[in-house]
Formats: structure tokens, C-alpha cells, sequence
């Protein structure tokens, strides 16, 4: 960017308590409104940062947490090596991001804020970190798992509104692992999808296909997420379950699972 085009308002000289209102001034003069308020500000003027009504949002916070916790330099530079090395270990098929954000709680709190649920509803759940897009579209009856060693089982649904009307004609997104609690993504020598699928609910709003008994199984705890697990005293465990995304225009995009119990209901 040429240097000439940019407006580079008034700085002070910097110190712990002025750095805040500094970065944020200097922050503040894209012309994406969305990006601003997330990074610093609501819309501002000079004026307005003078008398400490700005409502700043992602530097203050950062900043705020820095001055609470004292943060020291060796600290800050372990959390920067944390999240290089987060990305280093993630690709097409693991992404490590989404795990973190998992085990902070921040996934699943943003998908309650962007997808409230009324009353009676289902309750969403995170997208995890296997979903996939390459699953084959099955018909009625039909199976996703070709697992020989996996406990069959039969799953029939039905996809209602909250009022009990049956919804005819939802895309259905599934997925689970195999009997030893993989997904088939974590395989290297895999084939082609195995363990999930796509539906559609019928008029009556009902699906049902063929497949096996979740198992527990560990979230990857290889790499730097499961080594904060460790410092937290935190098990990489999940309950068996299977995985639910239903999709229908005009309809709000809906997350979720189905536990399965220790003796194998569902």
C-alpha cells in the first residue's frame, strides 16, 4: 500500500497505559465496517476516543487481558510458539484450530449465539473437526459404514418443527467413526468416505439407513491441543456418538448429535 494513501492520525508517545487508545486509533480506518467494530471500535471519532466513550472490542480485550494477568514475555512467546505449531501439525483433514477452539468453549458458544434456538427445539452442537463434504447421497434403508467389526445398527429419525410438523425434503449430513473410534479421514491409505453420508427426509419427514454402534473415542491428543489437555489435567475422551447436520432453505442451519448410552442405546 502506497504509504501517501494512508492517513496516519496523531500518536502518542507510548507507555502501559496509553498503547490501548493508540492501536486503536491507528486501527480504526478501514473501510469495512464489520472488521472494525470486531477489531476495535464501533465507528469513531477523534473526539469520541478523547472521552473514553469508544467501545472497543478484540484490542481492549487482548490489551485488558495482558494488564490483568501481568503477562510476561516468556509467556507470550509460548502462546505464539502454541498456535505456529497448531498450524503446522493441521491440514485438509485435521484442522487443529477447531479442536482448540473446542476445548476453550468458544465454538460451541458461537454457534449458540448464531443459531438461537427456540423453545423446544434441538439443541446445536460443533461441527468437529472430520466433517467432510465428499460423503455419497444413500437412499431410505440403505448403509454408510462399511465396517465388518462395527455392532450393527439400524437408526430411524424424524425431522419435525417445534409445533410436531414433519419437515419433508432437509438435507442430512452424517457421520461417525469406525469401531476403533477413527473417522476415515485419519486414515492415509482410505479409499473414499466410509462412515458417513447424505439423506433426505421423506414427506413424513423421516430417514433411516444402516450403521454401527458409536464408540468412545479420543480426540487427536498428538499434538499441541492434547498437550494443553495435559497441563489442564483434561482426558481427551468423547461419549460415542454420531454426528447430525440438517440443511433446508429457509430453515436455520442446525449442528448436532445423537449420545449413545454404555449399554448401546441411542
Amino acid at each position: 500500500m502506497d504509504p501517501s494513501q494512508v492517513k496516519v492520525p496523531p500518536m502518542k508517545d507510548l507507555n502501559i497505559d496509553n498503547i490501548t487508545e493508540n492501536t486503536v486509533v491507528i486501527n480504526s480506518q478501514g473501510s469495512d465496517a464489520r472488521i472494525t467494530y470486531l477489531m476495535v471500535s464501533t465507528p469513531y471519532s477523534y473526539s469520541a476516543i478523547e472521552s473514553n466513550t469508544l467501545q472497543e472490542r478484540l484490542v481492549t480485550h487482548l490489551h485488558d487481558f495482558a494488564r490483568e494477568t501481568r503477562l510476561s514475555t516468556n509467556e507470550w512467546m509460548a502462546a505464539l510458539n502454541f498456535l505456529v505449531k497448531v498450524g503446522q501439525i493441521s491440514s485438509d483433514v485435521r484442522h487443529e484450530f477447531i479442536l482448540l477452539s473446542d476445548i476453550l468453549g468458544l465454538s460451541l458458544l458461537v454457534d449458540a449465539i448464531d443459531h438461537p434456538k427456540p423453545h423446544a427445539s434441538t439443541e446445536g452442537s460443533v461441527l468437529g473437526p472430520f466433517h467432510t463434504h465428499e460423503a455419497e447421497t444413500i437412499a431410505n434403508g440403505e448403509g454408510m459404514s462399511s465396517d465388518p467389526a462395527g455392532e450393527p445398527c439400524l437408526v430411524v429419525c424424524t425431522v419435525k418443527d417445534v409445533q410436531g410438523k414433519p419437515i419433508e425434503d432437509v438435507k442430512i449430513d452424517i457421520w461417525e467413526t469406525d469401531s476403533t473410534g477413527h473417522y476415515d479421514v485419519q486414515y492415509n491409505e482410505r479409499d473414499g468416505p466410509d462412515g458417513r453420508c447424505v439423506m433426505k427426509s421423506d414427506k413424513e419427514g423421516v430417514f433411516w439407513f444402516k450403521a454401527i454402534v458409536p464408540v468412545p473415542y479420543p480426540i487427536p491428543h498428538d499434538g499441541p491441543v492434547g498437550q494443553l489437555l495435559k497441563l489442564l489435567k483434561r482426558h481427551p475422551w468423547r461419549p460415542a456418538h454420531m454426528h447430525f447436520m440438517f440443511e433446508k432453505p429457509g430453515w436455520d442451519h442446525l449442528i448436532t448429535y445423537v449420545l449413545c448410552l454404555l449399554f448401546g442405546e441411542c
